[in-house]
């Protein structure tokens, strides 16, 4: 019985691993994607961290891709929207929609359309590498350092994940183009950064259409602020 037992489980395991090899390579999604806050891996690229807040800078604005516009039936607000309209299939990011839309040479067909700039490399190699890595809905808890804040290592990146999509190119949310780091020490300068990303009263809040950054995130830009906003 013993026996018996141990190649009914060799069995069973040997078809589920199968199973699972299948969904992936035809792109299902499915309810066991949805990962719980993870020790973060510096090879991993989180969606609900680094991904999604990409999408809802760069494409999901008024008029193209929220749920208001949904251009061309394309909404890219959450997971579920991002991986349905934007047709991604797991494994594959040369059979996605999503992945060929960002990296297409004919500007008639790339997102964002022009007058937006296009996703950078780094950030069009992003995606590819999350869509490569089974485009899962994970989520990294972080760890936010207050102790060692730089604009470099700690400033930027947010900006750049969660700001510039809306904030750069000729039609510049608004008309604050948030590229470089003047622009950003001009934001901070006049209060408007750390009122927006606060969701203070008297500014409009950001991320635009996206979630509220942690507090801790927000402390890291207060503390760079009030030591001067230096370019370190």
């Amino acid at each position: 019985m013993l026996i018996v037992a141990t190649v009914l489980t060799f069995i069973l395991l040997t078809t589920k691993c199968k199973h699972d090899s299948d969904e992936l390579k035809n792109g299902d999604i499915t309810p066991a994607d949805t990962i719980p806050i993870l020790s973060c891996n510096p090879d991993t690229i989180y969606f609900q961290n680094d991904v999604l807040p990409l999408l809802v800078s760069s494409c999901a604005s008024t008029g193209c891709h929220d749920v208001a516009s949904a251009k061309e039936g394309v909404i890219l607000v959450d997971y579920l929207s991002v991986i349905q309209t934007g047709e991604v299939r797991a494994g594959d990011p040369y059979d996605s929609e999503l992945f060929e839309k960002i990296v297409d040479n004919d500007l008639d067909d790339r997102m964002p359309p022009p007058p937006s700039n296009p996703l950078t490399t780094e950030q069009q190699d992003l995606i590819k590498k999350w869509i490569e890595q089974g485009a899962k809905n994970t989520y990294c808890d972080y760890d936010c350092d207050t102790n060692n804040v730089t604009f470099t290592a700690s400033v930027w990146p947010m900006i750049n994940t969660n700001c510039t999509g809306c904030h750069s190119g000729s039609s510049a949310g608004g008309g604050i183009q948030i590229t470089n780091y003047s622009d950003v020490v001009a934001i901070a300068d006049d209060g408007s950064l750390l009122g927006t990303i606060s969701h203070a009263s008297g500014y409009s809040p950001m991320p635009k259409n996206g979630n509220k950054l942690s507090d801790c995130k927000i402390d890291v830009v207060r503390i760079w602020i009030d030591s001067g906003t230096p370019n370190n």
